[in-house]
């Protein structure tokens, strides 16, 4: 994909380090993301990349540093304040009521945006029932988008894995976010589940959604990626292109290791 180095920053970390106790789990860690980009966060087991992106989104508060959405200051905000900066997130283990319908998941996804507060809401009968109905159609669009209308009335419990996590994505939708991060979002696919996720990722990404990714499968990194960064023990170790990152003797010794160099030079010399 096309690097975009000197668009408008939509993500910005400044020296953000995470302490707990004695153990550093994120090392002055820097970067900036661009818009119209798709930005992944890649290292090894423990490197600090889920306590990277708890941070980035009020789930944990930093040590030190600062983070920046577009111009917004969001370090030290919580995450129904960050969420309202137009930003969404899905999780690395899947948050879905299993309770309730795919439908009625997406719908839980609207809560925090809703225009007027809870109490309100429950008396104002006549702006209540607008309000379920604007959020009805907008599920029904989403659902739509994503090819899951089918699914609508079903429960998480009852689907494939790979639509349970189509689901998620889709609710993380629901909100508006104009930067989406996803959470290892091809961890536990099958391959034919990983491509139809991977399919559905590059068109949200296409309808206008910025996005930063954590992922273990390099197949998905290295075609979907704009820009890497890799950590190793919580510190940055390269950030670059994925043709660069591939190149790098210090990220295949940290990470992606020989084997995974030599595969390369064996995919290119069959090409």
């Amino acid at each position: 994909m096309a690097d975009n180095r000197e668009g408008k920053s939509i993500l910005t970390l400044n020296h953000v380090t995470k302490r707990f106790s004695g153990l550093v789990a994120v090392n002055d860690l820097s970067l900036d993301m661009k818009e119209r980009t798709i930005h992944a966060l890649i290292g090894p087991n423990g490197a600090g990349k889920s306590t990277a992106i708890n941070m980035i989104t009020g789930l944990l508060p930093l040590t030190e540093g600062e983070i920046y959405h577009e111009d917004t200051k969001i370090s030290g905000m919580n995450a129904h304040q960050i969420a309202r900066t137009s930003c969404s997130r899905t999780f690395q283990n899947l948050k879905l009521y299993r309770s309730m319908t795919v439908k009625e998941n997406l719908m839980m996804g609207n809560m925090t945006d809703r225009k007027q507060g809870f109490v309100p809401f429950l008396f104002d009968i006549k702006n209540a029932n607008k309000e379920e109905k604007l959020m009805n159609e907008k599920a029904d669009q989403i659902l739509e988008f994503m090819g899951l209308k089918d699914l609508a009335g079903e429960y998480p419990a009852n689907m494939p894995y790979g639509k349970q996590k189509l689901t998620e994505l889709a609710r993380s939708l629901m909100s508006d976010p104009r930067l989406l991060f996803l959470d290892e979002p091809a961890a536990g696919l099958n391959p034919s589940e990983r491509v139809e996720f991977v399919n559905i990722m590059l068109k949200v990404f296409d309808s206008g959604i910025d996005i930063f990714l954590i992922e273990h499968n390099m197949d998905v990194i290295m075609n979907i990626s704009n820009y890497i960064t890799v950590i190793n023990f919580g510190a940055k170790i390269a950030e670059s292109t994925p043709e660069e990152i591939q190149q790098d003797p210090v990220v295949i010794k940290a990470y992606l290791g020989d084997r995974y160099k030599q595969n390369m030079a064996r995919g290119a010399s069959n090409a």
